[in-house]
């Protein structure tokens, strides 16, 4: 038996330091307290950590009076060597471009347009099989959640996946503006698809089947693909809508953090309780990550290698002195 129990800074903290393994083993090797594996594994499979965490951390970094956007969308924590794992489901990753096995992961953030700091306000893990939602429910109850809080956008901005009428009118219905990206088969006018339209650079009104009238705008990326964004702004100028759509890689920007220095997607427990508090704690180092950024004006990665690298130099000194 361990003389210690596990705790959400010790485990938190072994989040922030670890970069190579996140397990309950190597967190029982490395902690300055002693704790065995198990008793790190019971910990982590009794907590009922919840999203209303992140509100905790998020509504002491958000600027209420700062002019903003909300940004939405959703990715997949990889757990193709995992399928015995809860939660776990097989899923179109946009970052693997295929159908992998992993959990899914909506989220929402809060983007300041003066700033252009990015905060995490809010997540739900997509399990249909438990509790009946889409990732689409999701999205409208994050919403809703973020305008009793007092959030007031001057746009929801999002990908295509959840342009659906359904969502869109639950935006206007808040009182909001949206930006997003639209399907090139999308209908509008007389039945019409947009990819036939002649658009002109300054944008064309038109008539959104099911919803009303509405902005349509069309870019050519670099590569040769052609993106179409719909908004209901009033007037929304070309600068504007791709400044919107810009600040949305702010988000893209943050599930790479989330993955590749706070161990979200590397918890190898079974149960979806153990995954739903890991998930959760993972997200929370997310933000002490940010204010050693914004205080030391050194990027996640660095932070990181720093912890490494002191490690390397130890090692080093103590091989140069044996030899």
């Amino acid at each position: 038996m361990s003389r210690h129990k596990c705790s959400k800074e010790i485990y938190k903290a072994f989040l922030q330091a670890s970069s190579v393994r996140y397990s309950s083993l190597a967190l029982s090797e490395v902690s300055p307290l002693e704790l065995s594996h198990d008793s790190v594994s019971r910990w982590l499979q009794s907590k009922h950590f919840k999203p209303k965490e992140i509100w905790k951390e998020a509504s002491k970094m958000i600027k209420p009076k700062e002019p903003c956007l909300l940004l939405a969308d959703d990715s997949v924590l990889d757990k193709n060597r995992s399928e015995k794992i809860e939660l776990v489901h097989y899923q179109y990753s946009g970052n693997e471009h295929d159908v992998i096995a992993g959990i899914g992961l909506i989220n929402l953030v809060w983007y300041g347009l003066d700033t252009e700091e990015f905060i995490p306000v809010d997540y739900r893990i997509y399990d249909k099989p438990s509790d009946g939602k889409t990732k689409n429910s999701h999205f409208c109850e994050m919403l809703k959640l973020a305008k009793q809080r007092g959030i007031c956008p001057d746009a929801v901005v999002m990908d295509a996946w959840y342009s659906s009428l359904d969502n869109l009118k639950v935006i206007r219905s808040m009182g909001w503006n949206w930006v997003t990206g639209l399907r090139k088969n999308r209908i509008v006018n007389h039945g019409e698809h947009i990819e036939d339209l002649i658009i002109p650079d300054e944008g064309l009104k038109v008539h959104l089947r099911g919803y009303g009238w509405i902005w349509i705008f069309r870019f050519e990326a670099s590569n040769g693909r052609t993106d179409y964004i719909g908004t209901n702004l009033e007037a929304p100028t070309r600068e504007k809508v791709l400044n919107y759509m810009q600040a949305r890689w702010s988000i893209e920007v943050y599930h790479r953090e989330l993955k590749q220095t706070c161990g979200i997607e590397r918890c190898q427990a079974r149960t979806s309780r153990a995954q739903r508090n890991h998930i959760c704690m993972a997200i929370s180092v997310w933000f002490n990550k940010h204010k050693i950024r914004c205080i030391n004006k050194i990027s996640f990665y660095t932070q990181n290698w720093n912890i490494i690298k002191s490690a390397i130099s130890h090692e080093m000194q103590k091989i140069l002195t044996m030899g």
